[in-house]
C-alpha cells in the first residue's frame, strides 16, 4: 500500500515539474530588440562618468546577444527550473545559473573593456528556503560591484534580465568572493569542532 501511495506521488511531482517546462523559448522570438540593447547601453552609461560610450554599446550588445546564443547552446527549452532538473538528472549538459553567469562572464571579458569591469554575485546562499542563484554584474571600473548592473539570463531562460544590483525585487545579491569565504569559513568551523 505505501508503495501504490509513494507511486501517486511521484506522478503528481512529475505532472507538477512538466508543467514547469511550458514556458516559451526566448531564443525563438528572434534577434534581440534594439530598443532592450539601447535600455541597457543608457544604464551602463548611467553608472558615472569615465564610462566609454563605445564600451556601453558594445557591452549591451553583447551581453543581450550573448544571452540568447547561450539559450540556444544550451538547448532551453522551457522554463529555468525545468532545464535545471534536466541538467541535474544528466539529460543536458549546462545552463544552471552559474553557467549562464560563468559564460556570460567570459563573454564579457572577452571584450577587454577598459572602463568597465565584470563581477559575480550570489543571492540566497545562506537561505535554506530558496535556490542559491549566480549571476554576472558590471560595473564602471574601480566601482563596488552593489553599484553595478545585474546581467541575469538565467531568469528568463535566454532573454536577459538586466537591473540595479540593490534594486532587483527578485534578489539579494553578494559578491561572489565574499560568500565564497564565508562558506570557507562555516567549513572551516564545522572542521574545527570536535565530533
Amino acid at each position: 500500500m505505501r508503495v501504490l501511495e509513494f507511486l501517486k506521488v511521484v506522478v503528481v511531482l512529475l505532472a507538477l515539474v512538466s508543467l514547469w517546462g511550458c514556458g516559451a523559448n526566448p531564443a525563438r522570438h528572434g534577434p534581440p530588440s534594439e530598443s532592450d540593447i539601447a535600455s541597457l547601453e543608457s544604464m551602463i552609461l548611467a553608472l558615472g562618468s569615465g564610462v566609454s560610450a563605445e564600451e556601453a554599446e558594445r557591452a549591451a550588445r553583447v551581453a543581450i546577444q550573448h544571452s540568447r546564443e547561450l539559450a540556444v547552446s544550451y538547448q532551453i527549452t522551457g522554463s529555468p527550473l525545468w532545464h535545471n532538473m534536466q541538467v541535474n538528472l544528466g539529460f543536458k549538459e549546462r545552463g544552471l545559473c552559474w553557467h549562464w553567469a560563468e559564460d556570460m562572464e567570459g563573454r564579457l571579458l572577452a571584450e577587454r573593456l577598459e572602463t568597465l569591469e565584470i563581477h559575480r554575485a550570489i543571492a540566497n546562499a545562506f537561505n535554506p528556503l530558496r535556490i542559491e542563484h549566480s549571476t554576472a554584474v558590471i560595473t564602471r571600473k574601480d566601482d563596488g560591484f552593489e553599484h553595478g548592473i545585474v546581467l541575469d539570463p538565467w531568469r528568463l531562460g535566454g532573454t536577459l534580465t538586466f537591473v540595479p544590483v540593490l534594486k532587483d525585487p527578485d534578489y539579494k545579491w553578494e559578491e561572489r568572493q565574499r560568500v565564497l569565504a564565508k562558506k570557507r569559513q562555516r567549513l572551516a568551523g564545522r572542521s574545527a569542532v570536535p565530533g
